[in-house]
C-alpha cells in the first residue's frame, strides 16, 4: 500500500510540472474566494423570532364585553423585516415532517417480523423495564449495526451501536451505554413470540401515525363560536380549499382512516374530506359537513368533533382589514393551534397565520415572510407539514406528557405482572418462556444438539411477528415511507462529489474558497480543488497537523502539528502560500516553517478560536492543564497584503494575554462572545464529568453543567448566538444539550435554568456535530443524523458508510466508502432486507465496491455539502451577531438552482390502491420469507 502512496506522490509531482508549464504558458493558479465564509462566521446565529412571540390574546363581544383570555405564540412571519418580498417568489427548503414515523418507529420497522431479543428486568427503583435488542444491515448498506429500545416508565429510549465480528455485544454494555447500571433484578430474555404484540402496544403509545383534524368556517365579522359554528354553507372560495385540502369521500362504507366520523349510520354528516400525504392518513372535520341543527345556536355536535381536535384550521372571509380572529373566541380546553387561512382573491393567494398555545414546543416549518403563497400545491404542503408538526408538539406539552407517561407505566406494569409467574419457574424448563441468559452476548451461538430447537422457535417468533406487521399495515397505522407524496425536490442536505478517489487518510482538513486543503496521515497536506483527479502538496510529510483553520477574510492559516511535547501551533499568511503555488515553488517542509511557529505553544494538544473573528481572533491553546490566550495586535482583512507588513510571516502580529490554570486538560473547548466583547467573553472546557465557563478576563471559572454518567464521550461544546445572545450546545454520549448563557452581570455568567434550555438524544453515538441553522448535524461511524437547533426534532437520518468528518467551518467536507452514485442518495427509509438480521449478508447492496484485495490502497470518496444549501435560504432576514453587524445575503440562483416541483396528486383513488399495494407486496415478502427457516413450522 505505501509504495502505491509513493506512485500516486508521484504523479503528484507531475501534475505540479504540468502546472508549472501551464504557467509559463501565461495561465495563472486562481483560488477562488466563497461565500461561505461569511455563512461559515454566522451559522451558528439563530433566532427564536422566526416561530413567532407569546401574546396575551383577549376576545370581546360585539358590545365590547371580555370573554375570554389566553396565551399564545402567535406565527405570522417576522414583523421586523426590511427586505422587500413579493408573493410567492421565495422557495423554502426547511420544510419538513419533524420526527417522522417512518424513522422513528423502530421496533415496527427493524425489529417486528425478524430475528431479535427481548428482555425483561427492574431498575434500582424496582420500576419493570424491557429491552429490544436487533442486529440488522442499515438498510441495505452493507452497514450492519445493533439497535436497541429501552421502554421504561419515563419513555422510550432508542441507541445504535456499531457491529463488529470480533467483539461480542452483551446486554450490561447496551444498558451502559444507555446509563442504566444498576438493577434490583438482572434483565432475562423474554422467548415467548405474543411479546412483540404487547411491545408493538408500548410503541403505539408515541402517538397516531393518522390525525383529524377540524376545519371551521367564519363569515367576515363574526367574533364568537356560536356565529361560527352556526354557518350552515361555506364559501366558494371556502369550497375551493377544501378540495385543495383532499378528497371529498362518503362517509358511509368508508374503510379507511374515520378520525372518529361514524361510517355506518351517518350521525356525524354524509361527507367530509380525507388525503393521505407523506404516508399519514389525514381526516377533517368540516364543520359546514357535520350535522346542523337549527334548534341548537351552540351546534353541540360540531363543537363535539372539532372541539375535541387538538388542531384547527379556521377559514376566514374578508381581508386583513376586517376583525381580527383569535384563539380565545373559541371555547376549547382541547384544541392547543388554530392554523388561520385567508384567501384572496385579488391575487390568488393564501395568507397563513398559527396560533398556538403557550405550552406547545416550538415546532416548524417557520412561516415565510411574508406568509402569503400564490402557489397553491406549495401552500397545501406547507399547511400539512404544518399541521402534523403542531399536533405532535402539543403531545409533548405537559398535559399530554403526563397522561401519556401515567398509560405508559400502567401498560409496563401489566404486562411485567403477566410475567411475574415465569419468573419463579425453572430456567430452561419446557414451560419457562424466561431464559436467564442475561448478561450473555445478545446474539449466541446455538448448541448444535438446540440448533433444529432453536430455528423452530425463531420461525415461530418471526412468523407472529410478520402476522402483526401485516396486520398493522392492512389496518392503515403502519408507519409507511413517502410512496403517498407528490412532492419531489432535492434536499438541502444532499451532497455533491468533490473527489471521487483519493487515497490517504485525512487527519484534519478545512475550506479554501472553492477548493479543500486537507492533511493527512502520511503525505503531508494537500490542495484539493475538485475538478482535477489528483491534488497538489502544499506541505510535505515532515509536517504532521493535526488541526487547522483557513481564515480568508484575515489571510491567515493556523495549524496544530506534531504531537505531545512538540506540538506547537504555526500560522501562516495564506497569500504567501498562494503566490508560492503560483510560482512553483518548493513544497514546504517543517523545516521551512520554522518562522511560523508560535513559541509560547509547545506541547498543544488543542486549540480553539472565536467564531465571529471579524472585529478580534482570539486564539486559546491548550498546554495540558494550562489555557493560553493569544490575540492579533492588528486584525488584517481582505485586500490588505502581505507586502504591507513587510514579513512573509505573521507571527509578530500574535500577542500573548495570559495564563490560565485548569485541574485537568480539556478534552473540548469553545470560545463563547459576549454582548460587549470587554471583559465577558467566556471558555467553556470539557473536562471529567462536567463543562465548566472560564472568564478569560478573570480565570474564575463556573459549573455550566455535570454529566451524570459512569463513562463520557465528549464530542463537542458549539457556541451559538440567539438574537445576539450567547448559548451552548454541549454534547456527549449520545445526549445534546442547549444551554443560554446570559445575561452577564458584570465579569459573572448567569447560569440557571431557562425555559429556552433543552435537551435531545442522538439515536447513535455521534463523532462530530455541525451546527448549520436550522440544522444541527451529527456525523456517526456510518450515518449523518439531521435535527433542528430549536428543538432537536428529527428530520432525516442519511446512510453513508464509513463515514468521517473533514472540514465543516464552511462548506461541509466528509469521506466515505460510498460510491459517488449513492451518497447523496442514501436514506433511511424502509427498504428492509429479506435475510436474518443475525447474519448480514452482503448481496442486498451490489453497487457497494468488493472487499480489497492484498496490495490494494482503500481509496475513500470526498463529499461536499455546500453551507448556502443548508443555511443560505432558510434564512430570510438578517440575524445580529453579537460583536458584528453583517447582512446575511440570500445565494444567488445560479448558485443552487431550483428543482422543479412535480405535480402533487391526493387522489383517493390512487392514495387507497398504494395502502393496498403496501399491504400485497408485504404480504408477498413475508409468504417469500418461509423457506429460509424450514417447512414445517406453523403459523399458531
Amino acid at each position: 500500500m505505501n509504495s502505491d502512496k509513493n506512485v500516486y506522490l508521484g504523479r503528484d509531482k507531475g501534475i505540479m510540472r504540468k502546472r508549472a508549464l501551464l504557467l509559463r504558458k501565461g495561465c495563472s493558479f486562481e483560488i477562488t474566494s466563497s461565500a461561505s465564509e461569511d455563512l461559515g462566521c454566522r451559522r451558528g446565529d439563530f433566532s427564536r423570532k422566526h416561530y413567532g412571540s407569546v401574546e396575551l390574546l383577549i376576545s370581546s363581544d360585539a358590545d365590547g364585553a371580555i370573554q375570554r383570555a389566553g396565551r399564545f405564540r402567535v406565527e405570522n412571519g417576522s414583523s421586523d423585516e426590511t427586505s422587500d418580498y413579493t408573493p410567492g417568489t421565495w422557495r423554502r427548503t426547511d420544510v419538513h415532517l419533524e420526527n417522522p414515523e417512518y424513522h422513528t418507529r423502530w421496533f415496527f420497522k427493524y425489529f417486528l417480523g425478524k430475528v431479535h431479543q427481548n428482555y425483561v428486568g427492574t431498575d434500582a427503583e424496582k420500576n419493570p423495564f424491557y429491552l429490544s435488542v436487533v442486529l440488522s444491515d442499515q438498510n441495505n448498506q452493507r452497514v450492519p449495526q445493533y439497535r436497541a429500545i429501552l421502554w421504561r416508565k419515563a419513555g422510550t429510549l432508542k441507541i445504535s451501536l456499531p457491529y463488529s465480528p470480533t467483539k461480542t455485544l452483551s446486554v450490561k454494555s447496551i444498558l451502559s451505554a444507555m446509563n442504566m447500571d444498576r438493577f434490583e433484578k438482572g434483565p432475562r430474555e423474554i422467548l415467548n413470540p405474543e411479546i412483540q404484540k404487547d411491545l408493538l402496544v408500548l410503541e403505539e403509545q408515541e402517538g397516531s401515525v393518522n390525525f383529524k383534524f377540524g376545519v371551521l368556517y367564519a363569515k367576515d365579522g363574526q367574533l364568537t363560536d356560536d356565529e361560527m359554528f352556526s354557518n350552515e354553507m361555506g364559501s366558494e372560495s371556502f369550497d375551493k380549499f377544501l378540495n385543495l385540502l383532499g378528497d371529498t369521500i362518503t362517509l358511509q362504507g368508508w374503510a379507511g382512516y374515520r378520525g372518529g366520523l361514524d361510517t355506518k349510520n351517518d350521525t356525524t354528516g354524509i361527507k367530509s374530506i380525507y388525503t393521505v400525504y407523506q404516508g399519514h392518513e389525514l381526516m377533517f372535520h368540516v364543520s359546514t359537513m357535520l350535522p346542523y341543527s337549527k334548534e341548537n345556536k351552540q351546534q353541540v355536535e360540531r363543537k363535539r368533533h372539532i372541539g375535541n381536535d387538538i388542531v384547527t384550521i379556521v377559514f376566514q372571509e374578508g381581508d386583513d382589514a376586517s376583525s381580527s380572529f383569535k384563539p380565545s373566541m373559541i371555547r376549547s380546553h382541547f384544541t392547543h393551534i388554530f392554523a388561520l387561512v385567508r384567501y384572496n382573491s385579488q391575487n390568488d393567494s393564501y395568507r397563513l397565520k398559527i396560533f398556538s398555545e403557550e405550552s406547545v414546543p416550538l415546532f416548524g416549518p417557520p412561516l415565510p415572510s411574508p406568509p402569503v403563497f400564490t402557489d397553491h400545491q406549495e401552500f397545501r404542503d406547507f399547511l400539512l407539514v404544518k399541521l402534523i408538526n403542531g399536533e405532535k408538539a402539543t403531545l409533548e406539552t405537559p398535559t399530554f406528557a403526563q397522561k401519556r407517561q401515567r398509560t405508559l407505566d400502567m401498560l409496563i406494569r401489566s404486562l411485567y405482572q403477566d410475567l411475574m409467574p415465569d419468573l419463579h419457574k425453572v430456567p430452561f424448563s419446557p414451560q419457562n418462556m424466561l431464559n436467564r441468559r442475561s448478561f450473555s452476548d445478545v446474539l449466541p451461538e446455538s448448541p448444535k444438539s438446540a440448533r433444529k430447537k432453536e430455528e423452530a422457535r425463531q420461525a415461530e417468533f418471526v412468523r407472529i411477528g410478520q402476522a402483526l406487521k401485516l396486520k398493522t399495515i392492512v389496518r392503515g397505522d403502519a408507519p409507511t415511507s413517502l410512496v403517498t407524496t407528490g412532492l419531489c425536490r432535492k434536499e438541502p442536505w444532499e451532497s455533491q462529489s468533490f473527489c471521487s478517489t483519493f487515497p490517504y487518510e485525512i487527519v484534519c482538513a478545512d475550506s479554501w474558497g472553492q477548493s479543500l486543503l486537507a492533511a493527512t496521515d502520511t503525505a503531508g497536506v494537500m490542495l484539493l480543488d475538485g475538478e482535477t483527479l489528483l491534488p497538489v502538496q502544499v506541505f510535505d510529510k515532515t509536517m504532521v497537523v493535526k488541526q487547522m483553520h483557513v481564515l480568508e477574510p484575515q489571510d491567515l492559516l493556523i495549524t496544530r502539528a506534531d504531537k505531545g511535547k512538540d506540538a506547537r501551533l504555526y500560522v501562516f499568511r495564506l497569500s504567501t502560500m498562494k503566490r508560492g503555488l503560483e510560482e512553483r515553488q518548493l513544497v514546504r517542509s517543517k523545516c521551512d516553517s520554522r518562522e511560523n511557529k508560535l513559541e509560547k505553544t509547545k506541547g498543544c494538544h488543542l486549540y480553539s478560536i472565536n467564531t465571529h473573528h471579524g472585529s478580534e481572533l482570539r486564539i486559546v491553546a491548550a498546554i495540558r492543564n494550562k489555557l493560553l490566550l493569544i490575540t492579533r495586535k492588528h486584525p488584517r482583512f481582505e485586500g490588505f497584503s502581505a507586502v504591507a507588513s513587510g514579513a512573509d510571516s505573521p507571527v509578530e502580529e500574535f500577542q500573548y494575554i495570559r495564563e490560565i490554570c485548569l485541574c485537568d486538560p480539556p478534552v473540548v473547548m469553545a470560545l463563547v462572545d459576549g454582548p460587549t466583547g470587554e471583559n465577558d467573553n467566556m471558555i467553556c472546557v470539557a473536562y471529567k464529568h462536567q463543562f465548566d465557563l472560564i472568564n478569560e478576563s478573570t480565570g474564575d471559572a463556573y459549573r455550566l453543567h455535570h454529566v451524570d454518567a459512569n463513562r463520557v464521550n465528549f464530542v463537542a461544546a458549539i457556541d451559538v448566538y440567539e438574537d445576539g445572545e450567547a448559548g451552548l450546545l454541549l454534547c456527549y454520549n449520545y445526549v445534546c444539550y442547549y444551554k443560554k448563557v446570559c445575561p452577564f452581570n458584570g465579569s459573572t455568567p448567569m447560569i440557571q435554568s431557562n425555559t429556552s434550555d433543552f435537551h435531545f438524544s442522538w439515536n447513535q453515538m455521534p463523532n462530530a456535530i455541525v451546527c448549520a441553522f436550522p440544522y444541527i448535524l451529527a456525523f456517526t461511524t456510518d450515518s449523518i443524523e439531521i435535527r433542528l437547533v430549536v428543538n432537536g426534532n428529527l428530520v432525516y437520518t442519511a446512510v453513508v458508510p464509513e463515514l468521517q468528518l473533514s472540514a465543516s467551518r464552511s462548506d461541509i467536507y466528509f469521506v466515505s466508502s460510498a460510491p459517488v452514485s449513492s451518497a447523496s442518495n442514501c436514506s433511511s427509509r424502509d427498504t428492509s432486507s429479506q435475510s436474518s438480521p443475525q447474519t448480514p449478508t452482503g448481496y442486498e447492496m451490489p453497487v457497494f465496491p468488493s472487499p480489497l484485495g492484498d496490495g490494494e490502497a482503500a481509496c475513500k470518496h470526498i463529499f461536499k455539502i455546500p453551507l448556502c444549501n443548508l443555511v443560505g435560504r432558510s434564512i430570510e432576514r438578517p440575524l445580529k451577531s453579537p460583536l458584528v453587524n453583517k447582512v446575511l445575503t440570500t445565494p444567488a440562483p445560479t448558485m443552487v438552482p431550483p428543482t422543479p416541483l412535480i405535480s402533487a396528486t391526493h387522489s383517493l383513488s390512487l392514495s387507497r390502491m398504494e395502502i393496498k399495494e403496501i399491504a400485497s407486496r408485504t404480504r408477498k415478502e413475508l409468504l417469500g420469507l418461509e423457506p429460509i427457516f424450514g417447512t414445517n413450522s406453523h403459523l399458531q
